[in-house]
């Protein structure tokens, strides 16, 4: 049995990169130019979610009266503008997909930011970083769905069990953990339970490809 996973899927927002803030004051940006009052709370609520669902979230608890379309439109545009001003790579990230690159094995970006965004990011990193892309505009059925998980299994030909994802919210690691995928959850902007099927790490710093081997076995027996 190989000590190394068949591939690793990253999310992205708050776990690949820092963009929560950007996404928090865009949220803020938008409800106060339509008169409203937006709260932390409310936007920890919103992390790792489907745009959709976060768009009429807002909708629904702010005077903003955009379509939702309309709304994520907005919020893309203002953090791509401060992503292209400065990609804020999250502690260890940036070492550990080297690292797995080096070991020959693949990463797939598995997000429920669309692809207009998760190309800025992506555009940041050498050629050929992720073998694959899953967006939230490209999927039926955004985070908690495992659906996002499947095909980024399907996409590199992996058996989701083989495989590890690392993941900072529990939308997210629901969605890892439904799709069959061993999850190390690396909370950040909100706490993550405990989950079965994942298990939990302070940081991804000093993290090598072996390591996950190691966190995968863990999370295969819970």
């Amino acid at each position: 049995m190989t000590d190394l996973p068949a591939a690793v899927f990253w999310d992205m927002d708050g776990t690949l990169v820092d963009t929560e803030p950007y996404w928090i004051a865009a949220e803020h940006a938008i409800v106060e130019e339509a008169g409203g009052v937006w709260s932390d709370e409310y936007a920890h609520e919103l992390v790792g979610n489907d745009l959709m669902v976060s768009a009429q979230f807002i909708r629904d608890n702010s005077p903003v009266d955009l379509d939702p379309l309309e709304i994520i439109d907005r919020l893309l545009e203002r953090v791509i503008v401060q992503v292209r001003e400065h990609v804020p790579w999250r502690p260890g990230a940036l070492e550990l997909l080297e690292a797995l690159a080096a070991e020959s094995v693949p990463s797939a970006l598995v997000t429920m930011s669309w692809r207009s965004l998760a190309d800025a990011v992506v555009g940041a990193l050498p050629e050929g970083t992720f073998a694959a892309v899953i967006t939230g505009d490209e999927v039926e059925h955004g985070k908690p769905h495992p659906e996002p998980y499947l095909a980024a299994a399907r996409a590199l030909g992996v058996e989701a069990r083989e495989c590890v994802a690392i993941e900072d919210s529990p939308t997210g690691v629901r969605s890892a953990v439904g799709a069959g995928v061993p999850t190390l959850a690396v909370p950040h902007v909100v706490p993550v339970p405990v989950i079965a099927g994942a298990v939990q790490a302070p940081s991804l710093r000093g993290l090598t490809p072996r390591d996950l081997r190691t966190l995968f076995d863990g999370a295969r027996r819970g």
